[in-house]
């Protein structure tokens, strides 16, 4: 465990190579303010012995004073630029760390995100890298600051007055002994709080996400138990880590007291027994070492903890960044202007291993071509379309378009080629108009009103309020399911690709939206290649090709005319039960 948390800052500290100058910097305010905090108490003692017990010159009382104040004013500025450069470096670490991890998120295959919670990934993406901020912030830098202070300090001490160091010396193993115990059981600790953390991020993203599914079965009072069984192991985790501070603290302030009793009494003693080389500014001035030295001594503990917390969530950032899990990339060809022939040669596919969902596929699409892909639930209809656009690997076989491998275009260019409007439309919580453009700027307004009116929904659009700057919020709840439809058909219009997929995207829309995206299929069809996945047969029945699918096969193709007639067929079984309910 020791060895990935040091390979974990290391990690970290690697992303600091860029800002190596302020790095620098930062390192220079901490010796400055190590080295002065260290002096103001052997000037506050020159005072005390030389010009307040002695009879001295009011010049060098005068003197020391202007020393004392030039010390303070010098170490406030140099805490308050190594507290901002400190922060400062930090934030810029994780804003690119952030930024990395991302972009490598976005980078993995679908398969990634069917195994790992959402509410995971926010947690890593969000408070995690929040608290690699504290490394810096009061972690790492603190802790060298402090060191550096005592290590200044010991030898001040050592240097007025060596008999009373020997002192506090001697005590500083026991209180180093029980900050070392309470750094270990705190590091199991804070494991635990990040493991809940995560635990209550997941349960909370899900249960919002679902909410509606929440409500209709009544599910609030389970789901309330359930959260307040995960926000209960939270708490506990929580007060395991408070427990060990209220323990530690208060042992701490005992030794540090302990140690400044010894000092006033062996020193007073020293004084009375007639050493001249022990005074009574000695005495004030170890008051004021024994602070700086175990203070920073038991903040240390405190601060290795903060620290331990940002390389535990280190870890798990870089865990998935060290994730290999994103689709090869290795194409060299642009994909530009596709004819749009597809061919699906002995193609195989499992989501899971040894249970293929596509068993040896073949499927021939010409360009310009509109065909339609119909089966039950768990035929594998979706999954063509999700291979087609490279979201998972196939396992074996080969897909080309225009006769070649689409693992030989550039993953961006292959999909810019290909637009999907799917059944469950997700929106951004923006305007109808940044939906539809997804912020490329080659997409001008004129060309999405343009477009709308092509497909018949531009007055639908600026019926309503702001028209195309109306705000659907999360997930488009303002809009109806239909409405959802015709803003997806939209996005995939504008994008104006050379292969449509359209999976599903007519089954939740009421009659007249469906004439308009039935209007709209037929504008945009023309001249590309077209796959309709569809449950309802009403949708296409003039498709130039009807493939039929079953277990992750192929069991019938041709037009509907000729499937229909085919007696006991799957097409006409299917027909069949879709009409004789419509009849009844």
């Amino acid at each position: 465990m020791k060895v990935i948390r040091s390979k974990s800052l290391k990690q970290v500290l690697q992303y600091a190579k860029p800002y190596q100058k302020r790095f620098n910097w930062v390192i220079a305010w901490a010796i400055f303010l190590s080295v002065f905090a260290a002096v103001r108490p052997y000037v506050f003692q020159e005072i005390i012995d030389n010009y307040l017990l002695k009879a001295g010159n009011i010049n060098g009382f005068t003197f020391f004073v202007l020393i004392m104040a030039t010390i303070l004013i010098a170490e406030v500025v140099a805490q308050f630029y190594f507290t901002y450069w400190s922060n400062w470096l930090g934030q810029d670490i994780i804003r690119d760390i952030r930024n990395r991890l991302f972009k490598h998120i976005t980078s993995f295959k679908m398969k990634y995100f069917d195994n790992e919670p959402v509410g995971k990934l926010v947690t890593r993406s969000v408070s995690d890298i929040e608290s690699i901020a504290s490394i810096f912030s009061q972690g790492l830098f603190m802790i060298v600051s402090d060191l550096l202070k005592m290590l200044i300090v010991l030898v001040f001490m050592f240097f007025v007055n060596w008999k009373i160091s020997l002192i506090v010396v001697a005590i500083m193993p026991i209180i180093i002994v029980a900050t070392n115990i309470f750094q270990k059981k705190m590091k199991v600790a804070f494991n635990e709080v990040r493991n809940e953390v995560s635990n209550l991020n997941t349960f909370v993203q899900e249960r919002l996400t679902g909410m509606k599914i929440v409500q209709l079965f009544n599910r609030e009072a389970i789901e309330l138990e359930k959260f307040k069984t995960i926000n209960q192991k939270h708490n506990k985790a929580w007060l395991k880590n408070i427990l060990y501070n209220s323990i530690f603290f208060p042992i701490a302030d005992i030794i540090s007291n302990i140690t400044l009793g010894l000092v006033v009494y062996f020193g007073a003693l020293f004084i009375i027994q007639g050493d001249t080389e022990t005074t009574i500014g000695h005495l004030i001035s170890f008051n004021m070492y024994i602070s700086m030295l175990y203070n920073p001594l038991r903040q240390i503990a405190d601060k290795f903890n903060v620290m331990q917390m940002g390389i535990v969530a280190a870890e798990r950032v870089f865990d998935i960044l060290e994730t290999e899990s994103q689709i090869q990339n290795k194409g060299t060809i642009e994909a530009k202007n596709f004819k749009g022939d597809l061919l699906f040669q002995d193609v195989r596919f499992s989501y899971v291993k040894d249970e293929e969902v596509l068993k040896g596929i073949n499927l021939k699409v010409n360009a310009g071509e509109t065909i339609a892909i119909v089966g039950s639930t768990g035929a594998g209809k979706s999954t063509i379309i999700n291979l087609l656009n490279r979201f998972y690997e196939i396992d074996s076989g080969e897909i080309t378009i225009d006769g070649r491998n689409i693992n030989e275009y550039t993953l961006e260019s292959l999909r810019k080629q290909i637009a999907v409007v799917l059944q469950d439309v997700f929106l951004f919580a923006d305007t109808i108009y940044n939906n539809i453009t997804l912020y490329n700027p080659e997409i001008t307004e004129e060309m999405v009103i343009n477009a709308a009116k092509e497909i018949g929904i531009h007055e639908f659009i600026m019926s309503l309020p702001n028209g195309y700057q109306y705000n659907v919020k999360e997930r488009g709840v303002m809009l109806s399911s239909g409405q959802r439809q015709l803003i997806a058909f939209l996005r995939a219009y504008i994008s104006n690709p050379h292969i449509l997929i359209m999976d599903e995207a007519t089954s939740s829309i009421d009659t007249y939206s469906e004439e308009m995206l039935q209007r709209a299929t037929e504008t945009i069809t023309k001249g590309r290649t077209s796959i309709v996945i569809a449950h309802r047969l009403a949708t296409i029945m003039n498709a130039s090709k009807i493939i039929v699918m079953d277990k992750g096969q192929i069991v019938e193709e041709g037009k509907h005319t000729d499937l229909i007639l085919k007696e006991n067929g799957y097409y006409k079984k299917l027909y069949d039960s879709q009409f004789s309910l419509v009849i009844d």
